[in-house]
């Protein structure tokens, strides 16, 4: 039979799938601490994970450990769940976590502490975003255990110091996995009922274990969205949680959240006792003000002698009325002569007046005109019998009017005025004073030359 040789591939992928169908590695819990901790710009986290005697490699991909409730760090206690398999490229096997939390005290005091502070950096612990309580409220919405203490001190306390407020309790389980989940449901359900005015959250004394979901962020969110101010009363006056931070206002314990809630009706009537008498302090007073007045008026010299005041305000009167008339003259006065002075002003820019002004400025213009058009026409005539003048001086007739003539080709384009311009038979033009004569050339002479050359 032959041997079956298989590659190192196909050997690494065989124990992959028989690790794969291992019930008991599908889906295991382990517990270790964290060293050669990674967490990748990709988001996955590559570490390891070891106890006294051995140590496996792991890695926590970035759709599982965007979850996590805390940020895992060198030397963290763990407890995790996932899977083991074979990576085959390496040939080597390793844990593949899918949830992680912290193991033991230290490190849930670990996860507090990280939430706290990415918490505290988006800003859900700052005093301005937190909501007043209404002074009187109508309603209380209470969200705690319906078996345990808690419950008890607040409504014994709010019937106790606020008796006509109503108290509306809706309870949940305020410790396991189902806590958180079940507080955040009923903070949302309350404020979508819209009845309470104020919500009490908590839950009586215990561990750090005991009171965690309290811890828990989507508690801390489902404070921070409500809408109806949150007194958070969680444990005794030691303990502080994350939903502390986050409401709009902490009490020590379940008992002082429900004093906060509401006033003392008897410090309200004790409050209403001292308005009341202040109140009756102050009419007295004022009765006694009011009376000393009346008394004071009755004795004026008005209430006792008012013709003596009526004439008093007599003669002041025929004294404002003389001042009235004086001013009311003076003032007619100064209108008259300003409407005169803008009369005459008008009169100057009568149309009339304006036409008459324009016939003369259009004569005077006229005859400037006149003036200048002479003198100009003038000097232009002057100009132009010099120049007539001047072109006489120039012009061939008077030049031809003393003996000479002009002598063209036979077209007559073009003025004869050398030898080369005509050969002898050459048709020309003689262009004299009174006229023209055609004539033909039988020979040329140049000046200077001894012998003529006629030619027939």
């Amino acid at each position: 039979m032959e041997q079956r040789i298989l590659s190192i591939k196909d050997l690494n992928r065989y124990i992959r799938m028989k690790m794969d169908s291992d019930t008991l590695l599908s889906d295991v819990w382990i517990r270790g601490e964290i060293s050669n901790f990674t967490h990748h710009s990709s988001g996955h986290m590559y570490f390891t994970l070891k106890d006294k005697d051995s140590r496996i490699k792991s890695i926590m991909f970035a759709s599982h450990n965007a979850r996590l409730p805390f940020i895992p760090k060198e030397g963290t206690r763990v407890i995790a769940k996932g899977n083991v398999s074979v990576y085959e490229r390496d040939g080597a096997y390793q844990f593949y976590a899918t949830h992680m939390q912290p193991d033991g005290v230290g490190s849930l005091y670990l996860a507090y502490e990280q939430l706290k502070k990415k918490l505290e950096g988006e800003g859900l612990f700052d005093t301005d975003r937190k909501k007043i309580l209404p002074r009187f409220p109508k309603v209380i919405g209470v969200i705690t255990s319906p078996t345990g203490a808690a419950v008890r001190d607040i409504v014994t306390t709010l019937q106790r110091r606020y008796p006509q407020v109503a108290i509306l309790v809706h309870p949940v389980v305020v410790q396991g996995k189902q806590a958180a989940p079940a507080i955040v449901s009923a903070i949302r359900m309350l404020n979508l009922m819209d009845e309470a005015d104020v919500l009490i959250v908590g839950r009586g004394g215990g561990s750090l274990e005991e009171l965690w979901s309290f811890n828990e962020e989507m508690v801390a969110r489902a404070i921070a969205e409500s809408d109806i101010p949150v007194i958070s009363a969680i444990g005794h006056e030691t303990d502080f949680t994350i939903a502390d931070f986050v409401a709009d206002l902490r009490a020590a314990t379940p008992t002082a959240a429900a004093e906060l809630a509401v006033p003392h009706q008897a410090e309200l009537a004790q409050q209403l006792a001292e308005r009341q008498r202040q109140l009756q302090q102050g009419l007295t007073h004022r009765m006694s003000r009011a009376r000393e007045r009346l008394i004071r008026m009755q004795r004026s010299p008005v209430l006792l002698h008012p013709r003596r005041s009526l004439l008093q305000h007599a003669e002041r009167l025929d004294m404002l009325k003389h001042r009235l008339e004086s001013r009311m003259h003076s003032r007619a006065t100064l209108t008259a002569e300003r409407h005169g002075r803008l009369h005459a002003r008008l009169q100057r820019y009568h149309p009339q007046e304006q036409i008459i002004h324009a016939r003369h400025r259009t004569h005077d213009r006229t005859r400037q005109l006149r003036q200048h058009m002479s003198a100009l026409l003038k000097d232009r005539t002057s100009k132009l019998q010099a120049g007539i003048r001047h072109l006489d001086a120039l012009s061939p007739l008077k030049v031809m009017s003393r003996g000479y003539s002009l002598v063209y080709d036979e077209q007559e384009k073009h003025l004869i005025k050398s030898l080369h311009d005509v050969q002898p038979g050459d048709m020309v033009k003689i262009k004299v004073t009174d006229g023209s004569l055609a004539c033909q050339v039988w020979g040329m002479q140049r000046e200077g030359a001894q012998d003529a050359k006629d030619t027939e």
